[in-house]
């Protein structure tokens, strides 16, 4: 027993050292974690740094509000060994010229001229070269405010920030603008509807289902000042408005200024920037397309984008000419000829004429294809298409012959799968998904995309008080992938334009338009088809990863910035060391930014950089004396 006293001694003594040693290490991994939750944490609101119009630059405040905000920046140089810019070295990026505050690369009227006129092909979009890209700031005008919130923006814009009455002029009998004062209004008419969009949209819905859901995207083509699509919204429909660049200037401008969908584009000879089988009504009110004309191209090209079962709806010419025809000073025998040639187009592409009633025809495109390749052998032209991609549509020209449906077993089958009413459409599987043709996603990933979004969405509210507030309208989405967050902001009195990048593997836009929310296609070492200063808040995310070994970002934040409104906000997620560059340039751009952590906290090794466009303007030119 003697013998045996040392070695318990000795075990209780390893024992003791053993449980010293683990309360250390317990300690001290506690004290890491709760170092780096304090010193990491993210600012609570934006609110100091969203100001006033008119402020002074210099009086901005930084992104964060809390007042420990020194200490919230991360410091990535000791951890990361990345050499960051001082502000002492930043490359302060000079304003541009004030001709250019109305400047769309892509769309300049100055470039289309030396395009061929030819179906309108100069009105398309020819962007700049490498060596013709700008590398200033695109300046607002002097007298730049912010612009009227939604629903009180849906009829008033300020006159400052789009200098321009030509419509009010052009346009004053058809109530499409006026000025009054300081701002324009607009009561809501149209060429075809002087009684304002209100009414003549009743009158469409007397015609097909506008209220039950069964119909939520549309595409109006030549929208004017899209008030068609601004009084769609109130019933739960959100239209892709476009108009090219022409003589009514500054429409499409308008459209965005007051808060409602809307893009620059043509219908010419390439493709429109939207997947197949993604709208479920199709609009022209006096658009001027020739739809007869080309073989039908353009027809074909609107069937290309209407789901199955989708409607096509045409007022203006040649829509009752018995009682137009002076009034748009044609002939009789011209305008039947028309009215002829376009029935005659739909019926090759197999559609059904719904009505025709006042002002207002309708047609209907078929559930699917089993008649109507059936009649191939009796309607020769067009044909199906072969060996196509029907989504394929960046710098597609278009062609004349029928996009083909999916496959179905029954003539009462919906191809491509039937969409769920809205709003249970936003967050039901979408048919894309559902039949696998999306490689790499099904519908476990599709749900575990909709809960990560619960979560970011959360996040931002927390550091982002401007998106509760109705501070925010417009919103573009850079690398949308399946919508996410286009539908974790439903319920907020937003819109967004999810982009997918164009040639992504998977295209996913498709799946976008089948929960029920709009978007295009877009090449970003390219200028988007829009004016500047239309968008509110900008997401990134993951696409400078994507995008950083193709083409110079700097030229990519540089048009952010053009579209961005003054105050405007980003969210870049990308990984620490993209984000530095960013920054780095953004630092030279009057942007104020932060880089805060992941959601889930500081280990994930993807970042945020939240980022606001100070306001500034450009200086209005001194006359000559």
């Amino acid at each position: 027993m003697a013998n045996e006293s040392p070695k318990q001694h000795q075990l209780e003594a390893k024992r003791k050292r053993l449980t010293w040693i683990l309360g250390v290490s317990g300690l001290c991994v506690l004290f890491y974690v709760l170092g780096a939750w304090q010193h990491t944490a993210a600012p609570t609101n934006l609110a100091q740094s969203i100001t006033k119009v008119a402020c002074d630059v210099s009086n901005l405040s930084g992104v964060s509000s809390n007042p420990s905000s020194q200490s919230a920046v991360l410091d990535f140089n000791s951890h990361h060994q990345i050499q960051i810019n001082s502000t002492d070295s930043v490359n302060e990026i000079p304003p541009c010229d004030m001709s250019y505050s109305e400047y769309t690369p892509c769309q300049d009227p100055q470039r289309g001229r030396k395009f061929d006129r030819n179906m309108l092909k100069y009105r398309e979009r020819h962007c700049p070269t490498k060596d013709e890209l700008l590398l200033c700031l695109i300046p607002a005008p002097p007298k730049y405010k912010t612009p009227f919130k939604w629903p009180q923006s849906r009829d008033y814009a300020w006159y400052d920030n789009i200098p321009h009455k030509e419509l009010s002029i052009e346009k004053a009998v058809q109530n499409w603008i006026q000025v009054e004062g300081d701002r324009f209004r607009f009561p809501g008419g149209g060429t075809m509807f002087p009684r304002g969009a209100d009414a003549y949209i009743d009158d469409i819905s007397d015609l097909i289902p506008l209220n039950d859901g069964s119909i939520r995207t549309a595409i109006d083509t030549g929208c004017g000042v899209a008030s068609w699509g601004a009084y769609l919204l109130k019933r739960n429909i959100i239209s892709m408005s476009f108009a090219p660049r022409d003589t009514h200037e500054a429409q499409v401008w308008f459209a965005l200024e007051r808060g409602v969908p809307a893009m620059i584009g043509i219908m010419a000879s390439q493709r429109l920037p939207y997947p197949a089988r993604a709208f479920d009504v199709a609009h022209c009110s006096r658009c001027l397309i020739p739809w007869h004309q080309n073989d039908g191209l353009y027809l074909i090209e609107v069937d290309r984008v209407l789901r199955p079962g989708g409607y096509w709806i045409l007022s203006g010419p040649p829509i009752h000419w018995k009682k137009y025809w002076r009034g748009w000073e044609r002939t009789e025998e011209d305008l039947k000829q028309e009215q002829d040639a376009i029935e005659d187009v739909a019926k090759r592409l197999c559609w059904k004429k719904v009505v025709e009633k006042g002002d207002l025809s309708v047609w209907r495109k078929p559930l699917n294809h089993i008649e109507c390749i059936a009649s191939r052998k009796i309607l020769k032209t067009p044909h199906i298409c072969k060996s196509d991609n029907p989504d394929a549509a960046w710098y597609k020209d278009m062609e004349t012959c029928i996009t083909p449906l999916p496959e179905v077993s029954g003539s009462d089958e919906v191809a491509g799968g039937v969409v769920e009413k809205w709003p249970a459409r936003a967050f039901a599987i979408p048919p894309r998904i559902r039949s696998g043709s999306i490689p790499g996603i099904n519908a476990e990933k599709f749900k575990e995309d909709n809960d990560l979004w619960k979560d970011r969405m959360a996040h931002y509210k927390k550091i982002i008080s401007p998106l509760t507030q109705g501070r925010f309208r417009n919103i573009m989405d850079m690398n949308a992938q399946l919508g996410g967050f286009a539908a974790a902001l439903v319920k907020y009195p937003v819109w967004v334009m999810n982009v997918v990048p164009a040639n992504s593997n998977p295209d996913t836009l498709g799946v976008i338009y089948e929960r029920g929310f709009i978007g295009s296609y877009q090449d970003w070492c390219e200028a988007v088809s829009t004016y500047p200063r239309t968008y509110d808040l900008i997401h990134a995310g993951g696409l400078f990863s994507i995008y950083q070994d193709r083409c110079d970002i700097t030229h990519i934040l540089l048009e952010m910035d053009r579209i961005l409104r003054p105050e405007g906000t980003v969210i870049f997620r990308d990984t620490v060391e993209v984000l530095v560059k960013i920054q780095t340039i953004t630092n030279g751009m009057r942007w104020k930014s932060q880089i805060m952590d992941h959601e889930s906290g500081p280990f994930n090794p993807e970042k945020i950089l939240l980022a606001v466009k100070t306001y500034w303007t450009g200086q209005a030119k001194q006359k000559q004396q």
